[in-house]
C-alpha cells in the first residue's frame, strides 16, 4: 500500500489574457536569474567591475538555449523526425527536450564571445560560474515536475512522484508512483554548488578548475540518475548515450584538473576593463 507520494501539479500553464505563461520557461528564467546574480558577485569579488557578467550572459544564455535544443533533437531525433512525429515540434522547446551537455558547450561559446567583447578572462567567468550553474539546473529542474516528464522508473516508496495517467510510458499505465527523479538531480545540483563553493573558498581555484570540479561533482549523480529514468533514450552497448557523455566529459574534466594543478596564480585583473565597463564620474547620469 502507498502511505504518501509526491503529487505532480495539474496545470503547468497560466493565461494572462490571450499570453500564456508556462511554468517550464518561467523556471529556465528564474535559473539563469539567480546564476547570473551568483556568477556577478564572484567575478566582482576577483576584482572586476559589475556589469561584466550580464555583457557576457547576453551572448551566453541565447548560444546555451541553442546548444540544449540541438544536443536533444540530435540524440533524440525521432522524437521529431520519424513517422507519425511532427518535425515542427523540435522547436517547442516549451515542452521540454533541453540536453545540459548541449547547454554547456553552446553557453561556452556564447560565453568565449561575450568575454572576448568585454574583455573579460573566460576561465575567469566559468570559475565564478562554477557553483551557480548548479543552482540554476535545480531550479530548472522544476520545469521537469511540472511537465510531468524525465521521471524514474516506478516505485511505492513514500516520495514516489504521482504521474497522470496521460504522462506515463507505455508500458507503465498500471503504476501511479514513480521515482522522482527531478528532486534527486535537485538535491544533487544544489549539493554540488554547496561543494564547488567550499572547496573553491579553500583553495581558491583558478583557470577554470572550479568549473572542472562542477563538472566532475554533476556528472557522478546524472550516471546513476540516468539509470532510474525510464524516458526515451538512444543506448549504444548498453548505456544511454548520456551515460557516454557523462564518462567522457568527467574523464576531460578530470585530467584537465590534474593538469592544471600547478599553474601559477593569474595577473590581477586588467585596470583597463575597469575602466570600460564601469562609467566614470563625469559621464552625464
Amino acid at each position: 500500500m502507498i502511505l504518501a507520494s509526491i503529487p505532480s501539479p495539474s496545470i503547468g500553464v497560466w493565461h494572462v489574457g490571450p499570453l500564456p505563461i508556462r511554468a517550464y520557461a518561467l523556471c529556465i528564467v528564474t535559473g539563469i536569474v539567480v546564476a547570473a546574480i551568483i556568477t556577478d558577485r564572484r567575478v566582482r569579488r576577483r576584482g572586476y567591475p559589475p556589469g561584466a557578467v550580464v555583457d557576457v550572459t547576453v551572448w551566453a544564455v541565447p548560444a546555451g538555449i541553442i546548444g540544449a535544443r540541438l544536443y536533444h533533437l540530435a540524440t533524440d531525433p525521432e522524437l521529431y523526425f520519424t513517422a507519425g512525429h511532427n518535425p515542427w515540434a523540435a522547436f517547442a522547446i516549451w515542452n521540454g527536450g533541453l540536453g545540459i551537455w548541449g547547454a554547456v558547450a553552446g553557453g561556452a561559446v556564447g560565453a568565449w564571445i561575450g568575454c572576448r567583447k568585454t574583455g573579460l578572462p573566460l576561465s575567469v567567468m566559468a570559475d565564478a560560474l562554477a557553483p551557480a550553474l548548479p543552482v540554476a539546473q535545480a531550479l530548472g529542474r522544476f520545469g521537469n515536475y511540472f511537465n510531468q516528464e524525465l521521471f524514474g522508473r516506478p516505485t511505492t516508496l513514500p516520495w514516489g512522484l504521482l504521474i497522470d495517467p496521460a504522462h506515463r510510458p507505455n508500458g507503465y499505465g498500471q503504476y501511479a508512483t514513480f521515482h522522482p527523479t527531478f528532486l534527486y538531480e535537485v538535491l544533487w545540483d544544489l549539493g554540488v554548488a554547496v561543494l564547488v563553493w567550499a572547496v573553491d573558498r579553500r583553495y581558491r581555484f583558478r583557470h577554470g578548475r572550479a568549473f572542472a570540479l562542477y563538472v566532475m561533482a554533476y556528472v557522478v549523480g546524472r550516471f546513476w540518475i540516468e539509470d532510474l529514468r525510464i524516458d526515451t533514450a538512444n543506448h549504444l552497448l548498453g548505456l544511454r548515450l548520456n551515460d557516454w557523455t557523462c564518462l567522457i566529459v568527467f574523464t576531460g574534466a578530470a585530467v584537465y584538473l590534474w593538469r592544471t594543478r600547478n599553474r601559477p596564480e593569474p595577473p590581477p585583473p586588467d585596470t583597463d576593463l575597469a575602466t570600460v565597463s564601469t562609467p566614470s564620474n563625469s559621464e552625464p547620469a
